[in-house]
């Protein structure tokens, strides 16, 4: 198995041009591409481990059984699968992401990077380009300050950064209200750029590295909007990362998106519950006591869920399936 480093993709389409361009340039990865009912059933592409619905449901995993159908979140399996097959590090990105030629290259935990010098939500993205641009899920109400000063950033150093986050060209992860305003596709700037503990900006699914003492916080929920699953998740992975006295980079383009049809409007509506409760959620997850132990991140991460049910923002039946990942993970070894 080629250096048990591992690409995830979910996808519903056919061979796309990103998923044949990784394929054919990242033989020391493996690749994993996770299908879903909506995927053609005689999806097949070489170099590719496809895992058609009948695979992943002859997994002994309840969390896959139950795990929803045509949604986003059947990406967890292929993590569960990447886990179980010896991952030292999980690569994620989408079907419709083109691979540039510095795409996984020189992959490390440790970073030089600068870090932000503040606390309190950061648009990671004026660090990138001197566009009014702002990550999906950065809250509405702190985008024109963002803009008005620009937070300075220490001197470079190296960083522990078990997840990273790299950017996307093109048609970059932003909210659909920059979309429906927007019409100019985005070329970012090489930088690196360290978040540390009380400095909060969203990350997605796009294009981000995971090593494995964050693996229980690769966790996407199913039972929340699919414009909020993965930029929830980020919230949560902050919070539990900083709480163990780590850090989170966001690194330069190595991808370029060529956006598969979206609605926007109908973003916008799966987008309203972050405009609403993305500051909420961060006070909340803030004023959590957990536990700095190493071996804790997955009980960290139920009391982080626990703490969202019950003020409502996410329903009761999340919680079962959180219990069923971290079942999954305890029997693989590797729930922290």
């Amino acid at each position: 198995m080629p250096d048990n480093k591992f690409i995830v993709i979910t996808t519903i389409n056919y061979p796309t041009d990103g998923i044949k361009k990784i394929a054919s340039n990242y033989k020391d990865w493996s690749f994993i591409v996770v299908g879903d009912k909506k995927t053609p059933t005689n999806w097949n592409w070489e170099g590719v481990q496809f895992l058609s619905v009948p695979d992943q449901l002859a997994l002994e995993s309840a969390f896959v059984r139950e795990c929803p159908f045509n949604h986003y979140v059947r990406k967890n399996i292929g993590y569960l699968k990447a886990i179980q097959n010896g991952a030292k590090v999980i690569a994620e990105t989408d079907d419709d992401n083109i691979p540039y030629d510095s795409f996984l290259v020189s992959v490390d935990k440790q970073v030089e990077g600068q870090p932000v010098q503040k606390h309190g939500w950061e648009n990671i993205y004026t660090h990138f380009t001197d566009t009014k641009i702002w990550p999906r899920g950065f809250p509405l109400e702190y985008i024109n300050e963002s803009f008005r000063k620009k937070s300075l950033l220490g001197d470079k150093s190296t960083f522990d950064c078990p997840i990273q986050q790299y950017l996307a060209d093109g048609d970059p992860d932003v909210d659909a209200i920059y979309r429906l305003t927007t019409e100019e596709e985005t070329k970012f700037r090489s930088n690196t750029v360290i978040l540390k503990d009380g400095t909060f900006c969203p990350f997605n699914s796009q294009n981000t590295i995971w090593w494995p003492e964050a693996y229980p916080l690769l966790y996407l929920p199913s039972f929340v909007s699919f414009r909020m699953t993965d930029i929830w998740r980020s919230f949560i992975a902050q919070i539990c990362l900083y709480k163990q006295g780590k850090n989170i980079a966001f690194r330069e383009a190595t991808v370029v998106q060529l956006r598969n049809e979206h609605s926007l409007i109908r973003d916008f509506k799966d987008e309203v519950p972050g405009y609403v409760n993305n500051i909420i959620i961060m006070e909340l997850l803030s004023g959590l006591v957990l536990s700095e132990a190493p071996d804790r991140t997955s009980e960290n991460l139920r009391l982080c869920y626990e703490k969202l049910v019950e003020a409502e923002i996410i329903p009761q039946s999340e919680l079962h399936l959180v219990d069923l990942w971290i079942k999954d993970l305890n029997h693989l070894g590797t729930s922290h």
